[in-house]
C-alpha cells in the first residue's frame, strides 16, 4: 500500500524556485517541506525535504496537494458581519478597521458590565507556529482575560509518560531504524505520522526488525504489521501488566538496570503476581498466547522500540494506561540500547523561552483558568465550569473550530446561540464555529507568513519563513493580536509592537539558540540531546534519578499540569499504587452494550482538510464501523443507515460491516463536520467532557453507546 507521498511527485510548470518550509498542522512530526514556487507567485507541488533526517523525504498525501487548500474557492477573504440570527447564513462583507473597532468595543462592554474574566481568548493547535498560536496569551495576560487551560488533547498521554519519566523526552525517534524490533502502540501511524512508518519500515528492511502494532481495531497501521494485537478499548494497562509479569516469570526482567535506575521494582513484581496472561485475556480479548507471543518477542529482544502514541491516552484511564505501557521498557532494560527504549513526546529538549511572546510577566494567578474542553458547559452556565464566577459574555477564537471539535457538541451549540455572547473568529474558512460568530476575520496560510515551529514527535527547531504573498484582505493572526491591542490600549506593554521575524530572534536568543539568520540559513536546528539524556542513562528526571512505577498521582509532574487554582481533576482517588488496569472508563451497560471510539482519518487532521475535495472524496461519507457478529445480531446490513445514542443525545449515520475489532466495538473515524451528518449533528454528540483524572483531558475515544437500526 501507498504509506508515503514520493519526492519524485509530478514537477510543477513554471517553476522559479524551490521554497523551503514546515507543515503546521496538528501532527507529532511538523514535516520539513520542499515547496516549488511559480512565476506567477504561486505554489506547485509539496513534497517533503530528503535532507531532513526525520522527514526524509516522506509526508502525508493531504499535505502534498495543500494547493487544494490554499487555492480553495471557499476561502475566506474579506472580513464579514453578521446579519440576522446566529447561524443563519448571512454576512455583510466590511473593513478590517471596521471588524476591528467592532470587536474591541465589545470586548470594552463586557469588561465593563462583567469583568475582565468575562472576555475568554479560546485557541488551539490549528497552527503549531509559535508566534501565529501563542501570541493570542499575551493578549489574555495584558488584559486580565480568563485563562485557558488547553486540555483537549495531551494531557493524559503527556502525564503518564512523565510520571513515569520525570521528564517529558525520550530516545531519538530516527533510532527506530536501528531496532530489532518496533512497537507501535495506540497511533494509526500510516494515517496519522506517516514518518514513524519510514524509520519503522527500514528498521525491518535492512535488520529484520518485526513491526509490532497494539491497536483496538484493523487500521492501515495494522495492515503493516508482523504482530498485530486488537484489544478491547481501554484496556492497554492490562496488557502492559502481564508482560511485565511475564518478563519477571521467565526471566526476561532486568533486575541490575532496574536496581540502579527505578524506584521499588520489588514492590512492583509482587503487585505484578496475579496479573497474569489469563487475568489480562479476560480484560483485553486478547488470547493468552497472543499475550505469551509478545512479551516473549520483546522480552527477547533488547533493542526493541515502543512507540507510544496519543490514541489509548485519550480513555478515561489513558494516564494510567501509558504508564504502564511505558513500564514495560524499564522492566526490560530497554533504555540501554541504541534502537531501544520508550518514546512518546520530545517536548522538554526544545528550551524555547516564549515568556515574552506569551506574556507571562503579566499572567495573574488569580485569574480564573477556564478547561478548554468544558467550552459547551462553560458557555451554558455551569458554575463549576465558570469557577463559580461570572458569565463568559465574549470569545476571539483562533486556530480552532470548537462546534466541531469539542466534546459534549449540543451544549457546545447551545452556548454558542446565546445571543449575549459576541464571538470573533478568525479563520481560513467558515467552519461552524465561524458560522455562529458576530465578526469573521480571514486568515493567511502558513505559507504566507512567518514562523517558528518545533516538533514533539520528532528532534528539529524549524523555520517556516513566508514563501508567497496572501491575498491582499487577508490578514495573519499576529496582525490581529497586534491591532487589538491599539484598540485595548495595551500597545505599550513589552512584547507587543514585534514583527513575526522579531519575536522568532528574540526568543531564539532569550534560549541560548542561534539567531534568525542562522535558522534561516540552516533551515533546522537539531535539539537531540546526547544518547546518554535520552536514554537516561544518567538517571531519569526525578531527583534521585529513579523511574516511578509508583508515582505522586495526585501531586506529580506533568508538563500541562493544572495551576494550583484547579488542582488534581478527575477520580484521582482511583488511580493505582503500581500500573495496573483501572476500570474508571464508560464500561459498556445494559441500556449501552457498545464501547465507542472516534478515531482519526486518514484524509482528514482533526476538522482541517475536510473542506479539500480530494479528502472528502476519498473519505466518502461519515460512518461507523460495525464487527459483522454486531451487525449480523442486530439485522444491520451494510450501508444501512443506523442510530448511535447515549445520555448526551444520538446521532444518525450509515453503516460499514468491516472485521477486525472485538465485538461490542465501534468506530467512527472523523472527524467530518457536523453537517455532513444526516441530521447536521456529529460524532462529538456521544462524546464527554467530565476531566480525566489526575491533570484533565477529554477522552473521545472513551464512550458508551447503544446501537439499533434506524426504522426509517
Amino acid at each position: 500500500m501507498n504509506l508515503a507521498t514520493p519526492i519524485t511527485a509530478k514537477a510543477t510548470p513554471n517553476v522559479t524556485r524551490v521554497g523551503h518550509t514546515v507543515c503546521p498542522h496538528d501532527c507529532p512530526s511538523a514535516c520539513a517541506l520542499d515547496v516549488d514556487l511559480t512565476e506567477e507567485g504561486r505554489i506547485g507541488r509539496v513534497r517533503g525535504s530528503a535532507e531532513n533526517t526525520y522527514t526524509a523525504g516522506v509526508i502525508c498525501a493531504k499535505v502534498a496537494r495543500y494547493g487544494e487548500r490554499i487555492y480553495h474557492p471557499k476561502r475566506l477573504l474579506t472580513p464579514k458581519r453578521r446579519l440576522g440570527d446566529k447561524g443563519e447564513g448571512a454576512w455583510q462583507e466590511i473593513s478590517w478597521e471596521a471588524a476591528l473597532d467592532e470587536i474591541a468595543e465589545a470586548f470594552l462592554k463586557s469588561e465593563a458590565h462583567h469583568g475582565s474574566e468575562a472576555i475568554w481568548p479560546y485557541f488551539y493547535a490549528g497552527t503549531m507556529g509559535q508566534v501565529q498560536r501563542d501570541s493570542i496569551e499575551r493578549l489574555r495576560h495584558a488584559k486580565k482575560y480568563s485563562g485557558f487551560f488547553g486540555s483537549i488533547c495531551t494531557n493524559m498521554a503527556w502525564t503518564g509518560y512523565v510520571m513515569g519519566t520525570g521528564a517529558l523526552r525520550g530516545p531519538d525517534p530516527r533510532e527506530m531504524a536501528k531496532s530489532d524490533c518496533v512497537v507501535i502502540w495506540g497511533t494509526n501511524a500510516v494515517s496519522t505520522q506517516v514518518n514513524v512508518m519510514t524509520h519503522a519500515v527500514r528498521a525491518r528492511k535492512e535488520r529484520g526488525a518485526p513491526i509490532v502494532v497494539i491497536d483496538i481495531y484493523d487500521n492501515p497501521t495494522m495492515k503493516q504489521a508482523d504482530m498485530g494485537l486488537i484489544l478491547k478499548p481501554g484496556t492497554d494497562a492490562a496488557l502492559a501488566c502481564a508482560v511485565m509479569h511475564i518478563a519477571f516469570r521467565d526471566g526476561y526482567a532486568d533486575r541490575e538496570y532496574m536496581a540502579k535506575y527505578a524506584d521499588d521494582p520489588a514492590g512492583l513484581e509482587a503487585h505484578l503476581r496475579t496479573k497474569t496472561p489469563e487475568w489480562a485475556s479476560a480484560i483485553t480479548g486478547l488470547t493468552v498466547e497472543e499475550i505469551e507471543a509478545f512479551a516473549r518477542l520483546v522480552g527477547t529482544t533488547k533493542k526493541t522500540f515502543f512507540r507510544l502514541g496519543y490514541g489509548f491516552g485519550r480513555q478515561r484511564n489513558g494516564t494510567v494506561s501509558m504508564h504502564a505501557a511505558l513500564s514495560v521498557a524499564t522492566v526490560l532494560g530497554s533504555w540501554q540500547y541504541e534502537g531501544g527504549g520508550a518514546f512518546h513526546n520530545n517536548g522538554d529538549i526544545f528550551r524555547l523561552n516564549k515568556s515574552e511572546l506569551m506574556g507571562t510577566a503579566y499572567a495573574d494567578p488569580d485569574i480564573r483558568m477556564l478547561d478548554q474542553s468544558q467550552i459547551g458547559r462553560v458557555l451554558t452556565g455551569d458554575a463549576e465550569a465558570l469557577r463559580h464566577r461570572g458569565p463568559v459574555t465574549a470569545l476571539l477564537i483562533q486556530n480552532t473550530n470548537p462546534v466541531n471539535v469539542a466534546p459534549e457538541q449540543r451544549l457546545v451549540k447551545q452556548g454558542f446561540a446565546r445571543d449575549d455572547l459576541f464571538v470573533a473568529v478568525h479563520e481560513q474558512f467558515l467552519t461552524e464555529t465561524a458560522e455562529m460568530a458576530d465578526i469573521v476575520l480571514p486568515a493567511t496560510m502558513f505559507l504566507e507568513h512567518d514562523d517558528i515551529y518545533r516538533a514533539g514527535g520528532q528532534n528539529h527547531i524549524l523555520l517556516g519563513p513566508k514563501l508567497v504573498e496572501p491575498p491582499e484582505t487577508v490578514r495573519t493572526n499576529l496582525f490581529v493580536i497586534e491591532e487589538l491591542a491599539k484598540r485595548l490600549g495595551i500597545e505599550h506593554f513589552p512584547g507587543f509592537g514585534l514583527s513575526e521575524r522579531e519575536h522568532i530572534d528574540r526568543m531564539l536568543a532569550a534560549s541560548g539558540w542561534p539567531g534568525y539568520d542562522t535558522l534561516a540559513l540552516q533551515r533546522w536546528l537539531d535539539a537531540q540531546p546526547d544518547f546518554d539524556t535520552a536514554h537516561y542513562l544518567g538517571g531519569f528526571g526525578y531527583p534521585d534519578g529513579k523511574f516511578r512505577f509508583s508515582p505522586d498521582w495526585a501531586n506529580g509532574p506533568s508538563p500541562n499540569r493544572p495551576p494550583p487554582s484547579l488542582g488534581a481533576m478527575g477520580p484521582v482517588a482511583a488511580l493505582p499504587q503500581f500500573p495496573d488496569y483501572v476500570p474508571v472508563i464508560e464500561e459498556a451497560d445494559a441500556e449501552h452494550p457498545f464501547r465507542l471510539a472516534t478515531s482519526p482519518a486518514r484524509n482528514f487532521l482533526n476538522s482541517t482538510f475536510a473542506e479539500t475535495p480530494t479528502s472528502t472524496r476519498k473519505e466518502g461519507r461519515p460512518e461507523v464501523m460495525i464487527e459483522p457478529s454486531d451487525a449480523l445480531r442486530l439485522g444491520i446490513l451494510d450501508g444501512d443507515i443506523v442510530r448511535l445514542g447515549n445520555t448526551r443525545g444520538e446521532i444518525r449515520l450509515h453503516a460499514r460491516i468491516v472485521p477486525g475489532a472485538k465485538p461490542g466495538v465501534l468506530i467512527a473515524e472523523g472527524l467530518w463536520p457536523n453537517k455532513a451528518h444526516m441530521d447536521g449533528e456529529g460524532i462529538n454528540v456521544l462524546t464527554g467532557a467530565d476531566a480525566v483524572a489526575p491533570y484533565g483531558g477529554a477522552a473521545f475515544h472513551d464512550n458508551r453507546v447503544w446501537l439499533r437500526k434506524d426504522p426509517a
